[in-house]
């Protein structure tokens, strides 16, 4: 199976703060919020949804076809993913633009404040997804938080050519009204969120959990260290537990990592709890490690009976 993915490719600024973030928010005054926080250490890495999953797939033996607007700072990011494995042939390039910029700050008990800049990521709506789907370069194409035209686009795209997707529209929720949300959704092979998202896309969308699961194959909801959950209409949720993490230096890109292990774990044909258990695996992986897209795989993980090409 072969695995296209579209989404934000950035720039993460990972800073870790040592107090707690909650201590410093004042519940009476919470509509003026002036903060500043005085951080240890501050790590700057390749990210974004998108490139972070294609880096676990390429990790797990998979060649996929990376999607997304960067800029011309892109060229030693995209090089080193090349060397990896994912296909970046299909990388807009805007001449511009900065590649997008995530910054991040985390607390000892992992709670995060963090600002995007999209930068060349304004411009993915350019990118031709059906040209890609024509010439039977993918059999599934993951649609990642992005530009919210180019999210609508690509899932029209799948749509027209009858190619399955996974809807992952994570970050971008927060932003999108409740008809962009269900028309993301509609007639997803997979819908990709964690717990919170879960509750948002069910108010957005006014949608019920039976709603959800009568216009989707499969619901896959990760539920941080208690595991995941997968639901199908007429079956009972089934729930996973994760795979034990004995340390969480940065919890950035654990959610990316999951949803790579999970794809691969679907391509070659493992049963539903293989496939969170693999996504699991990866997701604690990238906890124990600082950066989205520096963690190893061990052979032992690397699924058999597909065919990663």
């Amino acid at each position: 199976m072969r695995i296209a993915v579209t989404g934000s490719i950035a720039t993460d600024h990972l800073m870790t703060f040592p107090g707690r973030i909650a201590d410093q928010l004042l519940a009476d005054h919470l509509g003026h919020v002036s903060l500043s926080f005085l951080v240890d250490t501050l790590e700057i890495r390749d990210g974004g949804v998108a490139a972070n999953i294609a880096y676990g797939l390429a990790r797990l033996g998979h060649r996929p076809l990376l999607l997304g607007a960067v800029g011309t700072d892109f060229g030693p990011y995209g090089e080193r993913l090349a060397a990896l494995g994912v296909d970046v042939s299909g990388v807009h390039v805007c001449p511009t633009r900065h590649t997008a910029r995530f910054l991040c700050t985390t607390d000892p008990d992992g709670n995060q404040i963090a600002s995007f800049h999209p930068g060349a990521m304004a411009e993915a709506g350019n990118i031709d997804l059906a040209a890609v789907l024509r010439r039977g370069a993918a059999d599934l194409v993951l649609i990642g938080a992005d530009d919210p035209a180019a999210m609508l686009r690509h899932t029209q795209a799948c749509r027209t050519h009858g190619t399955p997707f996974a809807a992952d529209p994570s970050q971008q929720l927060a932003a999108l009204d409740g008809d962009r949300v269900r028309q993301l959704v509609e007639d997803a092979d997979h819908l990709f969120t964690n717990e919170y998202e879960h509750a948002l896309l069910l108010a957005k969308t006014g949608w019920s959990r039976t709603d959800v699961l009568r216009r989707v194959g499969t619901w896959v909801t990760t539920l941080g260290d208690k595991g995941s959950r997968v639901e199908r209409a007429g079956d009972p949720p089934l729930d996973v537990p994760a795979v034990p993490a004995d340390r969480v230096p940065d919890p950035t890109g654990a959610g990316d990592a999951f949803r790579a292990g999970y794809l691969a774990a679907l391509s070659a044909g493992l049963d539903t709890t293989g496939r969170a258990r693999l996504g699991s695996e990866l997701a604690t992986l990238a906890l124990t490690s600082v950066g989205t897209q520096t963690y190893t795989v061990p052979s032992a993980l690397v699924p058999s009976g597909g065919d990663p090409t």
